[in-house]
C-alpha cells in the first residue's frame, strides 16, 4: 500500500494509540485501515478473524472469485479498487432482486439469487443483518460454502444472535461483534484484503 506523508502520520497516532495487540500482521493492517476509515478506536477489539479467513481470503480474491454485495454503499467503496487489481466479478443483491418484496428485504432476496449462482462466491454484508441471515440458512442447508464471508451490519441487540451464528460456523469469516459497523467498515476491510493479495499474487 502506498501513503501520503499525512497517512503515514495518522497511521502512526493509530500505532502508538492501539500499542500492543495480538492481531496477525495482516490483520493488524486491516483494523488499522478501519480505524483509520472511520476514527473509531473501539474497532480494535471488535474485529473477529477466523483462523483460515485472511489467507483463504486472499487466495480467492487473487482467482478472481465473484464478490457478491449486500448494497450499492458496499459496492461503491469496493469497486475503484476491484478495477486497478484482479477485476474480480462484483455483483450487488439489491440490483439482483427481481421479487415483491414481501417477508424479505431487496437485499436478502437479491442476496439469495446470487448466492445460489455463486454459492462459493465471497459475500460482503456490510448493512442487512436479514441478508447475513438467509446467507447462514442457506450454508446450514449445505446449498453455498462461501470463500469468504465479511459481516458488517450495525445491528439492533435483537439481532445480534445472527452475528453469534456466524461465529459459530466452520468456513473463513471476518465480522464486528457488537452493534457497530456499516458499509463503510464492510468495504475498508475487503479493500484492504485486496490490496495485500495484489501485492502477493500479482506476480
Amino acid at each position: 500500500m502506498e501513503y501520503s506523508s499525512s497517512d503515514a502520520h495518522s497511521l502512526a497516532l493509530i500505532d502508538q494509540e492501539i500499542g500492543s495487540h495480538e492481531f496477525s500482521p495482516t490483520g493488524y493492517i486491516i483494523v488499522r485501515q478501519v480505524v483509520y476509515a472511520t476514527g473509531d478506536f473501539d474497532y480494535k477489539d471488535q474485529i473477529v478473524f477466523s483462523p483460515e479467513s485472511l489467507h483463504a481470503g486472499a487466495a480467492a480474491l487473487a482467482v478472481r472469485t465473484p464478490v457478491i454485495v449486500d448494497s450499492g454503499m458496499v459496492r461503491a467503496g469496493l469497486l475503484p479498487i476491484m478495477v486497478q487489481t484482479f477485476v474480480n466479478p462484483l455483483y450487488c443483491a439489491t440490483e439482483a432482486n427481481t421479487r415483491p418484496q414481501v417477508g424479505k428485504s431487496a437485499s436478502a432476496w437479491g442476496l439469495e439469487t446470487l448466492a445460489k449462482l455463486y454459492p462459493e462466491g465471497i459475500f460482503v454484508i456490510g448493512q442487512d443483518p436479514m441478508a447475513l441471515a438467509i446467507l447462514l440458512d442457506l450454508m446450514e442447508s449445505g446449498e453455498v460454502k462461501p470463500a469468504l464471508i465479511v459481516a458488517t451490519p450495525p445491528v439492533l441487540l435483537a439481532e445480534n444472535t445472527v452475528k453469534e451464528r456466524l461465529g459459530k460456523t466452520t468456513g473463513p469469516y471476518i465480522y464486528t461483534k457488537g452493534a457497530k459497523g456499516g458499509p463503510v467498515v464492510a468495504a475498508t476491510i475487503i479493500s484492504s484484503l485486496l490490496q495485500l493479495a495484489w501485492r502477493v499474487y500479482r506476480s
